[in-house]
């Protein structure tokens, strides 16, 4: 039977198109019916007219249509694919410029640090809303495939909240594999490696080509300033916690706090133009793509010729639930014990195999433990921004930036909270869990000139072991 596949933010041009081509190029959904839904209807038409020209250009049987009411797309829908921007380009500068007037300097800004907290603050409540209409109108067994940022946070989010079937999805692995192939000079298809870890937080725990691992050659070519310079952070984290890792410059300088937390540090680690590290890249990008798309139609000069599929795992995974052949692929779902030194109930990225039945996620175990230790400053922030964006929580948002590894080495937990609370109140039209709610000042106390401690005298009863009380006893003689 042809399948229903609702596609959810499909304004996202590029993306959208990508993901449609990929689901017309494979045999087992090609007379599939497509619902593309938007909020943005020139966008959206425009999409639908191009998919429709795709479909008539390549004579395939499929059947596309949009609508800008979400639950009239999902209706009896098989899949349903997430790629929505809450806020877009301009929320998105507010991510950006706010946080840099305290310093926190961001190349992405869309998964970790302000920009990833508040864009999840307005992208959980939509998701979980998806997925209530998915479980209220889609088919039984129905499976999301979510493509919107924060990866992890959306996914926490969707663990604690729904119980509809979801895998995030995201293309790290496999641009990373790419990296791997050419440093190491091996084809791409002939590498075997197992991942396991959190979204752009993902490392390769084997590493082979024909059993032969491939680790002490990566090492080795890391220590080579040609390579070395491509990839400066992911190249330091690798030399100093041991294993490679699926993100770039540009997405991990973000997520630790060594390497933008001041001049000195982003001049020496940061200093590729772009997405290797510069301030701003991804927003200033974006920008430009939209200033260049307000001119004219971007697909009116696309070529409608359908020839092989992209990286993107969307279609892949359909054609595995369709026709039951299995399909191994990273994914990010809720720890169920997959990964067992990380938080259950948190999102880990595990690989997972689909297949008719649905999809099974399988067991890692534990990550080394510097690499848990790692993933775990990332997942302190997502526990709390997530807690803060499914109950309107002012003050766990704070204390989500609090906790992230980059706010944290540039601002005071004072200067944190002033920088929340501009955020917050930039951004209220995109955050109504926070209807009526404000993050309180702490106004910082002025200590008068001569003022002295209070004496606080110490109670040997309560002095921590018997040998502190001797010590004490004997300072005292």
């Amino acid at each position: 039977m042809p399948r229903k596949i609702a596609m959810i933010g499909a304004g996202s041009i590029v993306f959208c198109k990508t993901l449609l081509s990929d689901i017309l190029a494979t045999p087992a959904l090609a007379d599939s019916e497509i619902a593309l839904m938007s909020r943005t209807e020139p966008k959206l038409r425009r999409m639908e007219a191009f998919a429709q020209r795709m479909i008539r250009d390549n004579g395939l049987p499929a059947q596309v249509w949009a609508t800008l009411d979400r639950r009239e797309a999902i209706r009896d829908a098989d899949f349903v694919v997430v790629m929505i921007q809450v806020g877009g380009l301009e929320a998105f500068e507010l991510d950006y410029k706010i946080p840099l007037k305290y310093g926190v300097d961001q190349c992405i800004g869309d998964t970790l640090g302000p920009g990833g907290v508040f864009r999840a603050q307005r992208t959980i409540p939509v998701v979980v809303d998806i997925a209530k209409d998915m479980a209220a109108y889609a088919k039984p067994n129905a499976i999301m495939l979510q493509y919107a940022n924060p990866m992890a946070m959306v996914c926490l989010a969707l663990g604690k909240a729904t119980d509809v079937s979801f895998v995030g999805l995201c293309h790290g692995v496999q641009t990373t594999l790419d990296l791997i192939a050419r440093y190491c000079n091996v084809p791409k298809e002939e590498i075997t490696y197992v991942c396991g870890g959190i979204n752009h937080m993902d490392w390769f725990l084997r590493l082979e080509h024909k059993g032969r691992d491939l680790y002490p050659v990566l090492r080795e070519v890391f220590e080579r300033p040609e390579y070395y310079k491509n990839e400066k952070v992911r190249g330091e984290v690798f030399r100093h916690f041991g294993y490679f890792m699926t993100e770039s410059t540009g997405h991990l300088s973000e997520y630790v706090p060594w390497f933008r937390k001041n001049r000195k540090a982003m001049e020496l680690y940061c200093d590729e133009p772009g997405f290797g590290g510069e301030s701003g890249a991804y927003y200033h990008w974006s920008k430009k793509v939209m200033e260049k798309y307000a001119q004219r139609d971007p697909l009116e000069y696309e070529s409608t010729r359908i020839e092989s599929r992209s990286v993107e795992y969307c279609s892949y995974i359909m054609e595995a639930v369709v026709t039951g052949k299995p399909f191994r692929f990273m994914g990010n779902v809720r720890n169920d014990g997959y990964i067992t030194n990380l938080p259950r109930g948190c999102c880990v990225e595990v690989p997972v195999f689909a297949d008719d039945a649905g999809l099974h996620p399988t067991v890692i175990g534990d990550l080394p433990p510097q690499c848990a230790a790692l993933c775990m400053t990332n997942i302190n922030v997502q526990l709390l921004a997530v807690e803060a964006a499914l109950n309107g929580d002012p003050e766990a948002l704070v204390q989500a930036l609090a906790m992230d590894p980059l706010t944290g080495a540039v601002c005071t937990l004072h200067e944190i909270r002033e920088m929340c609370r501009e955020l917050l109140e930039a951004q209220r039209p995109w955050l109504p869990q926070f209807a009526g709610k404000t993050i309180a000042p702490k106004p910082i106390i002025t200590i008068p000139e001569g003022c002295k401690p209070v004496e606080v005298p110490l109670d040997p009863a309560l002095a921590v072991g018997k040998r502190f009380v001797e010590l004490l006893e004997r300072q005292t003689e």
